[in-house]
């Protein structure tokens, strides 16, 4: 799975939650302070008018929920029992007196005696305090219900991206061990081929049996490559995996590598274009996980052009590398999924041997190292194509 794209997902899902939860806040404080300021303005002289309730409230704190809350809670505990109701009542009004003085009159109970009707108006009372508590608690109800629904969609969207990013691994995955299977197979059937030949004693031209044998080890090395080059690529999703950093200079490492394929370029008849400055381009690096990840890119250059190629290699005043060579195009198709595993066109599976590992495994590298590895199509100096390394 690409870790920078998990990466990024990660960063995108925590703004989006902390956009939602801050649009939460602010609907939250508005809608207490607009209910805050309705309840002063309107509903308590309301209450005063029709109900002729007179009470008083002084608190140190601003909200009225809090307020309404204790005020029903010390109402409630008539209902229960004697011992319990007092302790209660006594617990509620030690915090109350500490931080507010609330007093409740009402002529409506002058010259009440019946306990029914006192109990009625007790249970009125509660309930107009219920239903502005509930009023009170609208806006939180309101936040959390859409907090969540935007929470939910959004959970399941990423849920289904994920669950489509999976089926396209799985798949991914399969068309890879399937083109494994084909580029062990068909070195392998010629090397079972000859090697039957010669054991059977079917070829007895000397000059056969060498050219017999020579072909052997070729294929033998080409499957070995093939097999070197997947366990790289495995090696690097791997948990244990890590880069063993040090200061590197940049311009060295690439006239190392040059040096390691110089006799290639020339069995090719190609030619090498090389820009280098002189200066020390020094950088944290892992030398041999970015010397690999250079030689792929140059290997390709190699493999997939043909002789006569004019190869340019060049580092600038940034720390740019770039590889571009006059070599073939690159097609609108192949360069979509050129830096995916086996990512080859059909012709190039059958003349040219390549893996279609490569670039894959130097862009794994190169990205690991923080930078970026991109095709450019589109040169103004004449090259048809060229990779660039941006580790800076």
């Amino acid at each position: 799975m690409d870790t920078k794209n998990a990466l990024a997902g990660t960063k995108s899902l925590k703004r989006f939650l902390i956009q939602r939860f801050l649009l939460v806040m602010v609907f939250i404080y508005v809608s207490e302070g607009l209910l805050n300021t309705g309840y002063r303005l309107a509903v308590a002289p309301f209450l005063v008018k029709t109900m002729d309730i007179q009470f008083s409230v002084t608190a140190d704190s601003g909200s009225i929920i809090l307020v309404m809350l204790q005020m029903i809670l010390f109402s409630a505990t008539a209902f229960l029992p004697d011992r319990i109701a007092a302790w209660v009542q006594a617990s509620i009004g030690k915090n109350m007196e500490s931080r507010l003085h609330v007093d409740i009159t009402s002529p409506i109970l002058d010259g009440v005696k019946s306990p029914r009707l006192i109990e009625m108006y007790q249970i009125a009372v509660i309930c107009i305090f219920l239903f502005l508590l509930a009023v009170a608690l609208l806006p939180y109800l309101i936040a959390a219900w859409w907090y969540y629904r935007v929470v939910s969609r959004k959970m399941e969207e990423l849920l289904a991206e994920e669950k489509a990013r999976r089926a396209a691994y799985d798949r991914q995955r399969n068309l890879m061990l399937s083109d494994i299977a084909h580029d062990i197979k068909t070195p392998l059937t010629t090397v079972c081929g000859y090697a039957r030949a010669l054991a059977d004693g079917m070829v007895e031209d000397e000059k056969k049996k060498k050219e017999y044998l020579q072909a052997v080890y070729a294929k033998s090395m080409r499957m070995d490559e093939l097999i070197t080059l997947l366990f790289e690529y495995v090696k690097m999703d791997s948990d244990g995996f890590t880069l063993h950093r040090e200061k590197t200079d940049i311009g060295e490492l690439l006239r190392e590598n040059i040096a390691l394929l110089y006799a290639d370029f020339e069995e090719n008849g190609m030619e090498l274009e090389i820009h280098i400055p002189e200066l020390d381009f020094p950088y944290e690096l892992d030398k041999v996980q970015m010397g690999r990840a250079v030689t792929n890119i140059l290997t390709n250059a190699v493999r997939y052009n043909k002789k006569g190629t004019k190869i340019c290699i060049s580092l600038n005043d940034r720390g740019r590398i770039r590889i571009a060579d006059n070599g073939t195009p690159i097609g609108d198709e192949l360069a979509e999924h050129i830096f995916e595993p086996f990512a080859r066109g059909d012709k190039t599976r059958s003349t040219s041997g390549g893996s279609g590992l490569g670039l894959s495994i130097s862009a794994k590298i190169i990205q690991m190292h923080g930078g970026e590895l991109r095709l450019e199509r589109d040169c103004k100096d004449g090259m048809s194509k060229a990779f660039v390394i941006s580790l800076f």
